[in-house]
């Protein structure tokens, strides 16, 4: 039965730490949900990407982000509700550690304050793969740490033997905290990593189905499902009679419909499912292409989205398909509206771990051993097809390459904090840039692009 969506059942998954299995858990419980024929709704506490593919291939809904430092505190219900919409229930997946949030702002963007946001019960995912006792004081500590934050349960993750689970099981008893699940160590489940995280759905094909099917029978097979969905139908309404978010503009949209082309595929993976939603809101006509076997831009392309994701992965093939290269130069020379991110930016550089780009902008991007992480508060410098100079966004760095020069003569970003210093390049219609923003912040940012689509 289809609830309500203020009252929708849902609940998150946590963990104490990166590592314990979060992400198995989360994704495998929303396999095994929807493999009971519910209606599943998948979302991500923070900024990544990359598990937001796996919910959707475990659901065949869009995965979506609850990040409240990049979208602000006010808008995780109406986001959640947004994506929860028609849904019989709901899992959120969380980020890093229950407690760990922006670095330096307390619990803001952390998972426990997501799930005081929502009024979801929390199910802590335990690692005792190197502990039996000791567990009961670490699940203690959590569940006193904040008493605002509920948490309805515990499953333990890599647990060795029958006798082991014993062990867990009379400790966590102790503290009056419900074990709703115990899985053992499996390979079957174990999703590669590279250097920025695991390695996307879109491009592991029937390996990530495999895995995905993996974990929703580990957990299918190792949880109490009634008792998971009882403690997700408990979470009750939304504080403060939320409202879905929706992408639709206050004003009517003109007919002209100019083409907006944005790029998929395995090396352009990284994308917020509102961004396009804010686009055709706007009146855009979004179509996808991919840089990895499209020899050129749709036809008719008025403007250009190019996300995040690895190119430097696939540095050789982009190099080598040469005709597409020249569509996208042609196209961003000429004056067209083109929003970059990271992956999007190293694209539109001149040359890329020495192999040839796009040659949009005179810049050289290459690999770093350095890891660039974090929030960034940014304001913009130049007046683009993005935003007006003065526009302030919060946004997120993830990547390690580095662009030489990091900046133009027009730089888009000045970024205020951790350190201030100016990023990115505004040149023509061009907007690139390493930052990662999410567009239902500040919904002018698709509105500005689409009327710059029509006009330019």
């Amino acid at each position: 039965m289809t609830s309500p969506d203020s009252s929708v059942p849902r609940l998150v998954v946590a963990a104490p730490s990166s590592g314990s299995g979060k992400t198995t858990v989360a994704t495998g419980l929303m396999a095994a949900l929807a493999g009971r024929g519910l209606a599943v709704s998948p979302h991500k506490v923070g900024p990544d990407y990359i598990d937001p593919g796996y919910h959707a291939l475990a659901t065949g809904r869009v995965g979506r982000n609850l990040d409240a430092y990049l979208c602000g505190t006010e808008l995780v219900g109406p986001l959640f509700l947004h994506g929860a919409r028609g849904c019989d229930i709901a899992v959120v997946e969380g980020v890093m550690g229950l407690y760990d949030g922006a670095a330096g702002e307390g619990e803001l963007a952390s998972t426990a304050q997501v799930a005081k946001l929502l009024r979801a019960p929390v199910v802590l995912v335990v690692d005792a793969s190197s502990q039996s006792r000791s567990v009961a004081a670490l699940v203690h500590g959590f569940v006193s740490w904040d008493p605002d934050v509920r948490i309805g349960g515990v499953i333990l993750n890599k647990v060795a033997s029958d006798r082991h689970e014993a062990l867990l099981r009379e400790a966590v008893d102790s503290v009056g905290v419900p074990v709703l699940g115990v899985l053992r160590r499996t390979a079957r489940v174990d999703v590669p990593s590279r250097h920025l995280g695991l390695v996307p759905v879109a491009e592991r094909g029937s390996e990530a189905v495999d895995a995905v099917t993996a974990m929703g029978a580990q957990v299918a097979a190792g949880c109490d499902l009634e008792a998971l969905v009882g403690l997700a139908r408990a979470a009750g309404p939304l504080p403060g009679g939320s409202a879905p978010w929706t992408p639709v503009p206050t004003r009517s949209v003109k007919k002209s419909k100019p083409r907006v082309a944005v790029a998929g595929g395995a090396a352009f993976t990284f994308s917020y499912a509102e961004h396009t939603e804010l686009l055709a809101a706007a009146g855009a006509e979004v179509v996808t292409f991919d840089p990895l076997r499209d020899e050129e831009l749709p036809e008719g392309t008025r403007g250009l989205v190019i996300g995040g994701g690895f190119p430097e992965v696939y540095a050789c093939e982009l190099s080598a398909n040469e005709g597409l290269r020249k569509s996208v130069a042609g196209l961003a020379l000429g004056g067209a509206p083109v929003a970059a991110e990271c992956a999007g930016l190293l694209y539109l550089c001149r040359e890329l771990d020495g192999l040839p780009m796009c040659g949009v902008l005179d810049a050289a991007a290459r690999m770093s051993e350095r890891l660039t992480l974090g929030y960034r508060d940014a304001v913009a410098v130049s007046d683009s097809a993005l935003a007006g100079a003065g526009t302030r966004l919060r946004g997120h760095e993830f990547h390690r390459t580095v662009v030489e020069p990091g900046a133009g003569a027009s730089p888009a970003w000045g970024m205020r904090a951790p350190e201030r210093r100016v990023e990115g390049f505004v040149e023509r219609g061009v907007h690139a840039s390493y930052l990662h923003t999410h567009w239902a912040a500040e919904p002018g940012v698709a509105r500005r692009f689409v009327e710059r689509c029509r006009t330019s």
